[in-house]
């Protein structure tokens, strides 16, 4: 039957599964390192410490992988993600005494550089796949790749506490390498050699990208992410363990629940934006949703201020806090998925990984701001400034949106 389908569907099929099984190992290694880090006494910010790195390479990486892409190919930048994965398991497969703060930190670079590559390569490989007059399909696909990816790290989460379970941290690494190596030379095999590469070897002063769209679009971005990750990655966490009294493998659960429920609304976001009518979203639509998303964590601020006159561990007071989570995350996968089409829609082809790449770094700048400030405002200031700085992010985001293209 796959021999029977389309070369580009094909060659789709395949960027998607080597897609989906590296989300599944970065997932996983996120949680095997949380919650084993965790047993050995770690707290949640020397955690989210541990993680820095991971940020900071993936700044540099989609800076560098858009010029590496252009130059090499994509086949070539995505199959090296592949490796350094593996490397990056293979580095924490060693015996416990040798997992200090330092080598963890590398090990998590390491991973960094790899998962930004593997993301550059997949997001640009749809472009050259997808006829410049099928937007709609664009769109579609951008949607699915981008929401199985969040779904799947959310089903990594899972597995990653399974595995920790089930064969304890060493075993566990080792058996996500050995699985990912398959991928790895399935991918050398299959993919197109040329896929991405420009006719001519792109200059090093061309990582800035020339296209006044993508870097409108890169700038909204980088408010967007860092307006998520600035309650998301430590102040929610530790609020709901150290406030609500909630245990580690509820506070896990939950998370991974967000993230899973976050990239099947990113799946379905071209429903939901108006392809069924035959609509392809531009400027203007990520203008108008991007507005209700700015208001969710003021007015929760405010509830949370106020707490309606409710105890901060009383059952309803969760559940408003929980449903207000639930809809940032609905509203947020919407805006995420838009962006996502916007940027390979706004990309030119020759050197389509040159502005996936500046624009993913952006993505990346706003995640490394973001966790810089969730644990600094929650550790100084409490949960409540972190949703007033999400908003006023977004806020900013909102802003600059209006200067997108009207029209695709």
């Amino acid at each position: 039957m796959f021999a029977t389908l389309s070369s580009d569907v094909r060659q789709y099929l395949l960027i998607t599964t080597n897609y989906w099984a590296f989300t599944l190992t970065d997932g996983a290694l996120r949680m095997l390192v949380v919650l084993h880090f965790h047993a050995l006494g770690y707290s949640p910010l020397d955690i989210a410490l541990l993680f820095i790195f991971y940020e900071i390479f993936g700044v540099v990486t989609n800076l560098l992988g858009g010029w590496l892409g252009a130059r090499l190919g994509l086949n070539r930048t995505m199959n090296i993600g592949l490796v350094l994965q593996v490397v990056a398991l293979a580095m924490l497969a060693v015996p416990a005494v040798w997992l200090t703060v330092p080598w963890v930190m590398a090990a998590q670079a390491l991973s960094g550089i790899a998962k930004d590559l593997n993301k550059m390569s997949a997001k640009s490989a749809i472009k050259l796949l997808v006829p410049a007059d099928a937007q709609g399909k664009l769109y579609q696909w951008v949607a699915l790749l981008t929401g199985s990816k969040n779904t799947l790290k959310g089903v990594g989460f899972f597995l990653g506490g399974v595995l920790l379970t089930l064969f304890g941290f060493t075993q566990s690494v080792l058996i996500m390498a050995v699985g990912l190596l398959f991928i790895w030379i399935v991918s050398v095999f299959t993919l197109k050699k040329a896929l991405g590469k420009t006719a001519g070897k792109p200059k090093f002063r061309e990582l800035f990208s020339k296209s006044r769209a993508v870097n409108i679009l890169s700038a909204a971005r980088l408010f967007l992410f860092a307006a998520r990750d600035v309650w998301f990655v430590v102040a929610i966490p530790v609020f709901l363990g150290e406030v609500l009294g909630w245990d580690h493998w509820t506070v896990g659960s939950f998370m991974a629940c967000w993230v899973i429920g976050y990239g099947v609304i990113q799946s379905l976001a071209p429903y939901v934006t108006g392809k069924r009518s035959g609509v392809v979203p531009d400027g203007k639509t990520a203008v108008a949703w991007l507005f209700p998303l700015l208001m969710i964590p003021a007015i929760m601020a405010i509830l949370l201020s106020t707490s309606m006159g409710l105890s901060l561990t009383s059952e309803w007071f969760q559940i408003g806090l929980i449903g207000g989570l639930m809809l940032f995350g609905a509203f947020f996968a919407v805006n995420s998925s838009l962006h996502s089409y916007l940027i390979v829609s706004y990309a030119k082809v020759n050197g389509v990984s040159l502005d996936v790449g500046f624009y993913y770094m952006a993505n990346a700048m706003g995640r490394l701001l973001g966790t810089l400030l969730s644990g600094a405002l929650y550790q100084l200031y409490g949960l409540e400034a972190c949703l007033w700085i999400s908003s006023f992010f977004l806020f900013v985001a909102w802003l600059i949106s209006f200067k997108l293209p009207q029209t695709i």
